[in-house]
């Protein structure tokens, strides 16, 4: 497993909340309760975590907001970021936070450029984030990556200047249309962007239990099915 230190090719940064119980994953809830949705949020997070760790040639980086000493599965959590630097997010709004976390992964690794996931993405692995990285890297390389999400949203950006982020800070997010807009507001700024694979990412019910049948042997899978409501709740 290369190690969080190491010399890389790309910063990966994973934006995140701590997985506290009634912060995170609430439209999970009902069927499930919060401690159910905080550990399914911690499987996510935990997976995610362990891709980035395994992408060839990456710098894990988390922009975390909130506590983990207060998260679901606080130790292996803390276990899974002991060698990955540690940003707070900052910013009023998500946008904002994002703009931030590109800019402070290009702090940490400085010179890299920089390739955002979230933690609602769990069926992402290595093979995929080293395809993604290609993509941004490998000539002619764009400006910029971005990987639509089937609700309208986007689930990852690279960027080659971490700082272009900020042209998309002021982009309204959790629309259907989030998406759209992002990819105007990168072309806008005069960015050559190319699009990478449309994925699912975890909101509701039924996303959980999509997502979980197309990532089997995940810790995100099995958390999923430790909660047979959830899955009774998405075949009624």
């Amino acid at each position: 497993m290369p190690c969080a230190g190491a010399p890389g090719r790309v910063a990966l940064v994973v934006l995140a909340k701590a997985p506290e119980p009634g912060r995170v994953k609430t439209r999970l809830c009902p069927p499930a309760v919060a401690a159910e949705a905080a550990d399914i949020a911690a499987a996510a997070l935990l997976d995610t975590l362990a891709a980035v760790r395994a992408t060839p040639g990456g710098r894990p980086v988390l922009a975390l907001a909130g506590r983990l000493p207060a998260a679901a599965r606080a130790d292996e959590l803390a276990a899974a970021v002991r060698d990955v630097p540690v940003v707070a997010q900052r910013g009023t709004d998500l946008g904002a936070r994002i703009a931030a976390a590109h800019a402070d992964a290009g702090l940490v690794a400085p010179g890299l450029p920089t390739l955002q996931i979230g933690m609602d993405t769990p069926q992402v692995d290595a093979r995929l984030l080293a395809r993604c990285a290609d993509a941004l890297l490998a000539p002619p390389a764009p400006d910029a990556v971005l990987g639509p999400a089937a609700d309208g949203g986007w689930w990852a950006l690279g960027l080659r200047d971490p700082g272009c982020a900020r042209v998309i800070a002021e982009v309204p997010t959790s629309r259907p249309d989030t998406g759209r807009r992002t990819l105007e507001a990168l072309r806008s700024a005069g960015l050559r962007v190319a699009l990478l694979p449309t994925l699912r990412d975890v909101d509701t019910a039924a996303d959980a239990v999509a997502v979980s049948r197309a990532a089997p042997g995940t810790r995100f899978a099995a958390a999923v099915h430790a909660v047979p409501a959830l899955c009774r709740d998405t075949e009624r």
